[in-house]
């Protein structure tokens, strides 16, 4: 009985809280902040110097003190920034003083496209404000609210994302000195040799030597080129590493063939660090899953959302097209097979997109129950 009556009176002093909404309009130099307090029936703007929390905080503490004088009981103050540049911190830093705090997707807050609108720092903190307090009262489809990853789940992220971007400049450079070689005629240098300094030298055009500002511009290239690609070979290095010690999920993901440290790397910390009641949820979280379009008698499929986690969607496609080499006697090869006949061109592009939705749904149930996909070969021990 005394339990009973302890949850009922914790439950009456939660609601007897009255409520400070804070909403945060980051800025590099400037935050914007929008104040709604339970004793004022209006929203108050302030200004405050960018990254200054010590003066976030006595701000904030100086409404919850006047509005609990004021009624007599305590406040409870309830924030939200949108998702952007300054990432979790902040999250974080509110969280650990008592503030209830989330991170909202801007992309999933509407606005009025009727015609031009005013837009401003306040008033984009009255309209996040706004929406904050309609997602306490209850209004969960106002808006998305982020789920916030740990500090460590955020810092695994960090070696696959330097990959893709190492990747990118690596690629970058060799298009570029590429272009330049063919600006003179030369088509047969080849970038991926370690004496490519000699070789320059030996470079003959039509006109003869190569100018020498190209032929300077072509060794700076050569030379950022060779450096990133020993980055990425230390970036490559510490993710196999990293997942001989700690990989659980990847490790178990790598025994599959055709999935290699690359792959499992970006689906661990990019997909399956995450929690999913079902399969729709998985395919919704990369942006694969259809949208149907529906008005009286007419009803078609807009395609895909491409709404979700785009360097895991990404990752989802290349491992399709890798699983018909690699799986070609599974079940969702041979459906691909069956579904796509002699068809070409977009049509193929189309259902690969369906193989991928279908292959991560399968991958996530293999790691969740040890289902292996209908098929599948593992690699040998």
């Amino acid at each position: 009985m005394d339990t009973l009556s302890n949850t009922v009176a914790a439950i009456d002093s939660e609601q007897q809280k009255a409520k400070l909404f804070v909403a945060l309009e980051l800025g590099q130099a400037t935050w914007v902040v929008a104040l709604h307090s339970p004793i004022a029936d209006k929203i108050s703007i302030y200004r405050i110097e960018g990254g200054d929390t010590d003066q976030l905080m006595a701000l904030i503490e100086k409404k919850r003190v006047q509005a609990a004088r004021r009624l007599g009981r305590a406040a409870q103050v309830v924030s939200c920034y949108e998702a952007g540049r300054d990432g979790f911190w902040l999250h974080r830093f509110l969280i650990r003083r008592g503030i209830d705090n989330r991170v909202l997707d801007s992309a999933s807050i509407l606005v009025d496209r009727r015609a031009r609108r005013a837009k401003t720092d306040r008033l984009d903190a009255r309209a996040l404000l706004r929406v904050l307090m309609a997602l306490v009262r209850g209004e969960e489809q106002v808006c998305r609210v982020v789920r916030v990853p740990s500090i460590a789940q955020e810092d695994e992220r960090r070696l696959s994302r330097e990959r893709e971007r190492l990747l990118h400049e690596r690629n970058s450079h060799i298009a570029r000195i590429k272009g330049l070689l063919i600006l003179h005629g030369v088509r047969d240098y080849r970038l991926i040799e370690r004496d490519w300094k000699e070789r320059l030298d030996a470079v003959r055009t039509t006109e003869g030597h190569l100018p020498a500002r190209a032929k300077t511009e072509i060794e700076r290239e050569c030379r950022r080129l060779w450096l990133a690609k020993q980055m990425l070979a230390e970036v490559e290095r510490e993710i196999e590493q990293m997942i001989a010690h700690d990989g659980a999920v990847a490790g178990k993901l790598i025994q599959v063939r055709g999935i290699g440290p690359t792959f499992a790397s970006v689906l661990t910390h990019e997909v399956y660090y995450r929690s999913f009641d079902n399969r729709r949820q998985v395919g919704s979280y990369l942006g694969l899953v259809s949208i149907p379009w529906q008005s009286g008698s007419v009803r078609r499929d807009q395609g895909i959302t491409r709404s979700g986690n785009a360097r895991a969607r990404r990752c989802a496609i290349e491992l399709a097209w890798l699983w018909l080499r690699h799986q070609p006697g599974s079940a969702l090869a041979c459906w691909y097979r069956t579904r796509v006949g002699t068809m070409t061109g977009r049509m193929r592009r189309i259902a690969l997109v369906a193989l991928a939705r279908k292959l991560i749904v399968a991958l996530w149930r293999y790691l969740q129950n040890g289902i292996v996909p209908e098929g599948a070969v593992l690699k040998a021990a």
